[in-house]
């Protein structure tokens, strides 16, 4: 691929880049100005085959490479992409229409990921028992699976890609990149310095497109597992496809993350964690805070919130006080617009109304500006939903238990978050909350690599979830092995001429 964004983005199979032959392409436009920053194309069926079987052939001899070299290519690959860091930031930027600042943030937490599937020889150990049954010794092994497939989403073009293909291929598999077709440009960065760290030909292919694509993924015989991060009904649609068509499968679906703050809780610690987590990237994260549940005397702070709040101004990347950007498209901002008004209607407070923002010089972003909604009930659509925009609802709750079982009737279960002074509240809740995330006194609990990624409920469909520990076991099969030699064996080991024999 060109340094520059080129103005037709190719497709990268085996090894090369290549023009597509496609009849039809779909625009790539830059979410704080509207211009089209290149154009990508719908895979054919014959480019998509072609991306299968070369990732096939490459299996069949990377699947053998030694675990030490895999993890070596993971060295070089992090490498890269630590010294380019900024660069790869600024390609996010100008696509999603992040702060640069969240940029980098999206590209390093991809980057830890890569330096954990480094550490790939430990997580790929076996268990073994000696004498399970005299003389019998039993061990296993983890091997590859064959070709996997990604299906990522705009909101992170660079973390979740690097969730995905370095765990997949440094435990020896191949893989098939499908990045969301609003910003494909950054997973081509990417691809292109796998290239440069010096991956093989046919490791990983990049490929673009919609439905049809991915439909040709979760049906194709030769794609043996597929990870997906997306909303609800698709990542129900990638489930059961992919399950239909025998195909491991892990979907990354929809969330509606509550942050319980006590009224024991630092103030201004909880407050800015509030406004930050919501508000912040426009929203537009799975993790994102779309619920605050104030309990007790800590629903006299909403004043304080809103204030709060009413400080944070979208702008464009490039201008240092912007505190997130625009939303990743027309159609997006429109439906964050619609749950708006939604509120409205079913008769929350608005106590901040982002309806109208716009940002100077940048008449045609996608700007929603920081809103919130007092007096929010579970019934209500802006509570059930995920909006996926600078919307936050204030809930209130009389006591701990009360706020417990409020998330707990929620049907998502990615991430929560208390706020409290108290240890014995947060230990309490932290056990009795049914949510595979948990922060305390943090807003956003994302674990670390060398853990994994746990939403529960509707959040997730699928056993294995991403990176750690978790990731090995979905790109691996457990052989087993069961061994016994005989004592005979060992004169005839010293004496190979010698006839044994049979007693």
């Amino acid at each position: 691929m060109d340094k520059t964004i080129p103005a037709k983005l190719p497709l990268y199979l085996h090894g090369n880049w290549i023009q597509s032959q496609s009849n039809d392409w779909l625009d790539v436009t830059n979410p704080a100005t509207g211009a089209v920053l290149t154009r990508a194309p719908y895979t054919t069926a014959d480019e998509m085959e072609q991306a299968v079987a070369s990732a096939a052939e490459a299996f069949q001899s990377w699947k053998d490479t030694p675990v030490p070299e895999r993890a070596r290519l993971m060295l070089r690959y992090q490498q890269l992409l630590k010294e380019h860091q900024e660069e790869l930031a600024t390609i996010l930027c100008e696509e999603t229409g992040k702060t640069f600042d969240d940029a980098k943030g999206d590209v390093w937490r991809g980057i830890e990921v890569v330096e954990q599937a480094a550490n790939i020889a430990a997580l790929m150990m076996g268990e073994t028992v000696e004498n399970v049954a005299s003389t019998i010794d039993c061990y296993s092994y983890l091997q590859p699976i064959g070709v996997c497939a990604g299906i990522t989403p705009f909101n992170f073009p660079a973390m979740i890609p690097l969730w995905m293909f370095p765990m997949a291929i440094a435990c020896g598999n191949t893989f098939v990149l499908k990045p969301s077709e609003q910003d494909p440009v950054t997973p081509c960065k990417l691809a292109e310095l796998f290239a440069e760290a010096g991956a093989p030909k046919g490791l990983l292919q990049v490929v673009h497109g919609g439905r049809e694509q991915v439909d040709f993924l979760l049906e194709h015989p030769g794609i043996k597992a597929v990870s997906f991060v997306g909303s609800v009904p698709v990542g129900r649609h990638i489930y059961r496809t992919g399950t239909d068509n025998l195909k491991r499968v892990q979907a990354f679906a929809g969330a509606k993350n509550h942050m319980v703050v006590m009224p024991d809780a630092n103030k201004p610690a909880a407050i800015n964690n509030i406004v930050g987590s919501s508000v912040g990237a426009a929203g537009q994260r799975c993790m994102a805070i779309s619920v605050a549940v104030l309990v007790g005397e800590a629903q006299q702070w909403i004043p304080e919130i809103r204030d709060a709040m009413a400080g944070v101004k979208p702008g464009h990347w490039k201008d240092p006080d912007a505190g997130y950007g625009p939303l990743i498209s027309a159609a997006a901002r429109e439906r964050v617009l619609g749950y708006i008004k939604k509120g409205k209607e079913e008769g929350a407070r608005c106590l901040l109304d982002g309806t109208g923002a716009s940002v100077d010089g940048y008449p045609n972003g996608h700007w929603v500006g920081p809103t919130l909604f007092a007096d929010v009930t579970p019934d209500m659509s802006i509570y059930t939903d995920e909006i996926f925009g600078p919307v936050l609802c204030l809930v209130n709750a009389d006591t701990l238990d009360d706020a417990i079982r409020l998330v707990n009737d929620c049907p998502y279960g990615n991430g929560t978050s208390i706020f409290t002074a108290s240890g014995a509240a947060a230990r309490k809740y932290q056990h009795d909350i049914l949510v595979g995330q948990v922060g305390i006194n943090v807003p956003i609990p994302v674990p670390l690599p060398f853990f994994s990624f746990t939403g529960w409920r509707a959040s997730f469909y699928g056993d294995q979830h991403a990176y750690g520990k978790q990731a090995v076991r979905f790109y691996t099969e457990t052989k087993t092995v069961i061994a016994r030699w005989f004592d005979s064996d060992i004169e005839h080991a010293e004496h190979p001429n010698m006839t044994i024999q049979l007693k």
